[in-house]
């Protein structure tokens, strides 16, 4: 009987472009200041993308998040109780966590924390957001998804992790845009994301031999 364990390794692919992330972001949020970088990147503009951020954003909200995960089932090797556990532990979880902490944090959003008037560029049709900001809910669901993803890429296909962590980047990139939140935010988000979903893949690999007893897939 094949194997259908999933290849659940480690993806220098995505954790190297990464880990320059987590050194850059910190060096610019300890350059930067919060006004200026969030103006950086809200108020450079084009039309044309005023029209696909929204959509782009949505690949980091749960439903887009579930829709992926349900779609990888077509996969016969995705079909395990492991794979399952683990994409629900990337969203459920990581959601809840995010929850928490914006909860504990309560910071205002770009809209209640700029007064003055012309500071927040944001247009009618997107959503207005005025609490509960630190972390990025979005950003974190990303990061913890598409690194959760690009670890169970076979060997062949590794190198596409890289798109999977520029599909993250861009999905924070498009909250600030969008005038949902500020850099730190974003920044801190695909911080926890990524380290929550590599310590849930670090358990679940412990445990494998738990799902994978009988190496029967669901049908």
């Amino acid at each position: 009987m094949t194997d259908k364990r999933p290849h659940s390794f480690y993806n220098p692919y995505f954790i190297v472009p990464f880990l320059v992330w987590m050194v850059v972001g910190a060096l610019v949020l300890l350059a930067g200041e919060k006004t200026f970088l969030f103006r950086l990147f809200n108020g450079n503009h084009w039309s044309s993308v005023d029209k696909i951020m929204p959509y782009v954003t949505l690949l980091g909200e749960a439903a887009g998040l579930v829709t992926i995960f349900v779609l990888a089932l077509s996969y016969r090797r995705f079909r395990n109780w492991w794979y399952i556990t683990a994409a629900a532990s990337c969203t459920i979880l990581a959601a809840l966590l995010t929850q928490l902490l914006k909860t504990l944090y309560a910071t205002p959003r770009p809209l209640a924390y700029f007064t003055e008037a012309g500071v927040v560029r944001i247009l009618p049709q997107w959503h207005h957001y005025y609490h509960r900001s630190f972390p990025s809910g979005h950003t974190t669901g990303a990061f913890a998804a598409y690194f959760l993803l690009a670890c169970l890429l076979p060997e062949k296909y590794k190198r596409f992790g890289i798109l999977f962590f520029a599909l993250a980047l861009t999905v924070g990139y498009s909250r600030i845009y969008l005038a949902a939140h500020f850099f730190g935010d974003v920044y801190a988000g695909s911080v926890v994301g990524t380290l929550f979903s590599a310590l849930m893949l670090a358990l679940l690999r412990r445990y494998q031999h738990v799902f994978f007893k009988n190496s029967r897939s669901l049908n």
